[in-house]
């Protein structure tokens, strides 16, 4: 099975690697799952130092909040390191750090929390309240982080904000610019960037600095995604192993039948 997160256990401290989508199911086995995640983090032992390096698109908002959550809980002092990209729930899980570092080099983006649904009035209705809570459950632990009031964070969110290492800094959502580094790709860029309204076109750099150290079952996934994802425009509508039931929800992995998914 291909993960997207590589534990090492240092003597107190431990070190874990989050290259990956997240999501709360492991569909294709190259998930980042909160089960999995809460089970090889125990697995660290009593550490009193972890540092948490981030490289993901994001994924399953749930499953984002989940890690959140587990992190937050940690005894640990938590360092997490953007490497290269922490987008929608990744930036989530960001939040969990007591320190948050970013090369300049490294992208940290910020949206509303979006799915797909079926059914009538009443249906489209209830999933677009249940996506103002959560935007409101987001925006509350980027507040919290940063500083900033709710409303300049809902507005940052709603722009689809895209903030280099150093606007994240300035922005309150990073603490420590630190040297830009040459990291594994998360995957091919354009399939990833193609969910969003506004990414930026962001080539990979070549500006020196140390290969974070990654698996070569991590790169091999890495460079072999095994599905194309697509953002459809404006009014078009994601088919999928069918056409979706009333009321059902659907990923972009397009998960088995009456599953309910919402993502960040």
């Amino acid at each position: 099975m291909h993960k997207f997160w590589e534990f090492k256990a240092l003597g107190n401290a431990g070190e874990l690697f989050l290259y990956g989508e997240i999501s709360d199911v492991s569909w294709w086995g190259d998930e980042v799952t909160p089960a999995q995640f809460q089970k090889d983090l125990a697995a660290l032992g009593d550490v009193s130092v972890l540092d948490v390096y981030i490289n993901s698109p994001g994924g399953d908002i749930f499953a984002g909040f989940s890690i959140y959550n587990i992190l937050q809980r940690h005894k640990a002092e938590k360092t997490v390191h953007v490497d290269g990209l922490a987008a929608s729930a990744a930036s989530v899980v960001a939040m969990a750090g007591d320190v948050i570092k970013m090369p300049e080099n490294a992208t940290l983006m910020i949206h509303n929390a979006w799915t797909y649904t079926g059914g009538g009035a009443e249906d489209l209705r209830k999933t677009a309240d249940e996506l103002e809570r959560l935007n409101r459950q987001i925006a509350d632990i980027y507040a919290a982080r940063t500083g900033k009031d709710k409303d300049k964070i809902a507005a940052m969110m709603s722009a689809e904000t895209w903030m280099s290492g150093k606007e994240a800094k300035e922005a309150g959502f990073a603490d420590e610019l630190i040297e830009n580094k040459k990291i594994a790709a998360c995957a091919n860029a354009g399939k990833y960037f193609a969910r969003y309204k506004h990414a930026p076109d962001i080539n990979e750099p070549d500006n020196g600095g140390e290969i974070q150290p990654t698996t070569d079952t991590t790169n091999a996934a890495l460079a072999e995604q095994r599905i194309s994802i697509h953002a459809p425009h404006e009014g078009e509508r994601l088919q999928r192993r069918g056409q979706p039931q009333h009321g059902q929800h659907i990923s972009i992995h397009a998960p088995h039948e009456g599953e309910r998914r919402l993502r960040t």
